[in-house]
């Protein structure tokens, strides 16, 4: 993981949506992918929300005018400025190509469904 910081100030107002320059291009190697994804402190801070919640970033994506952004929305007025850590980027080696098969039923015992882990 690496944090990215903000690569201009900018200020929101509650409700309004701004795309946060971070000031990054880059060329991925080939195989990986780039996430980039909010730090845990990002909206107890700036009270702002990445609005496409994950960002990924393919090899495809590497032209000199292809700068990445973080999509926030302002739950309250804010500033962000200009070298403020508001993100993490992330990057991974793409799996080897999954083959999924169809199944009427799993083996595994039920955890207890969505929102069951940590009861």
């Amino acid at each position: 993981m690496y944090d990215i910081c903000a690569a201009e100030t900018v200020s929101l107002k509650k409700g309004s949506f701004c795309l946060i320059d971070l000031g990054i291009s880059i060329k991925m190697p080939e195989g990986c992918t780039c996430w980039i994804v909010p730090r845990s402190s990002t909206y107890k801070r700036y009270k702002i929300i990445q609005t496409n919640s994950v960002g990924v970033i393919d090899g495809s994506y590497s032209g000199n005018n292809d700068i990445i952004k973080f999509p926030a929305r302002a739950d309250e007025d804010t500033v962000i400025h200009k070298g403020d850590y508001i993100c993490q980027m992330c990057v991974t080696k793409r799996p080897p190509r999954l083959t999924f098969t169809e199944v009427d039923s799993l083996d595994d015992v039920n955890r207890g469904g969505f929102g069951s882990t940590g009861r």
